[in-house]
């Protein structure tokens, strides 16, 4: 039986095909989330990567920032269930804590030696520590968000960013733009700004190792080191991170 997963977050839009809820079958991305085409778009690309189509699929279900939006699924499921199923399916049973920074919001995820959720925390109140400020910050230095890891790497001595808001510390990465600090050193101290917020976001639950990282900014190497070294702790990464909504999405279809 094929089931269909569909994350709409804020900024992307991704699917994923599951076999059975065990094998994963195909998985698509697209930049452009809820109140744009972008669900469309990635829909259609995974039919193409599969070779299935709408037909063949059991059961949909959606998840994400913009679920509550999209009426074209059996069923809309909250993010933090489908998130802790994608990757406890990834990283398996000795997975305990899940650290996602997402587009417009951060939390964090127990789960029990069963693989279930037992606690979260949430920030969604404020643009600072998420996603949607590292887009802000990648904005002003003309640079692509996904370039920031590669960039901080270089930097000597990560610049101080003290604002919380994302308004102000916007005017203070222009203002140390202006009075010469270097590139890399800013962008290393955008990410360690990130990384002390969820951090504290983040201790205010019991982390337990093993931990993982969820969605697209776990791709920032530079931000998920300095997190894992404020927490004490590991932080494991997979390539399929920004999947694991959607892939939870197609699990939870098949029960």
């Amino acid at each position: 039986m094929y089931t269909l997963g569909i994350d709409i977050g804020s900024t992307t839009s991704k699917c994923a095909i599951m076999k059975d809820g065990t094998e994963l079958v195909a998985t698509s991305l697209c930049v452009g989330g809820m109140g744009t085409d972008g669900p469309e778009t990635a829909l259609k690309a995974i039919w193409e990567k599969s070779g299935l189509s709408q037909e063949d699929i059991a059961r949909t279900v959606v998840t994400g920032y913009g679920r509550m939006n999209y009426q074209e699924a059996d069923a809309e499921v909250s993010e933090l269930t489908c998130h802790a199923l994608g990757a406890y399916y990834i990283f398996g049973d000795e997975l305990r804590t899940i650290i996602d920074i997402g587009g417009q919001d951060a939390k964090a995820i127990c789960l029990n030696d069963q693989g279930k959720m037992s606690n979260f925390i949430m920030n969604d109140k404020c643009a600072a520590g998420t996603g949607r400020f590292l887009e802000v910050m990648a904005n002003i230095l003309k640079m692509d968000i996904s370039d920031l890891s590669a960039c901080a790497m270089e930097s000597s001595e990560p610049a101080s960013i003290s604002s919380t808001c994302t308004v102000f510390a916007e005017s203070e990465v222009i203002s140390q733009l202006a009075n010469g600090v270097g590139r890399a050193d800013l962008v290393a101290g955008i990410c360690e700004s990130v990384a002390t917020r969820v951090g504290a976001l983040v201790r205010r639950i019991q982390v337990k190792e093993r931990v993982c990282m969820s969605g697209g900014v776990a791709a920032n190497e530079y931000l998920r080191n300095s997190l894992a070294e404020k927490l004490g702790v590991n932080i494991e990464y997979d390539s399929r991170a920004q999947y694991f909504g959607a892939i939870g999405a197609s699990i939870y279809a098949n029960k």
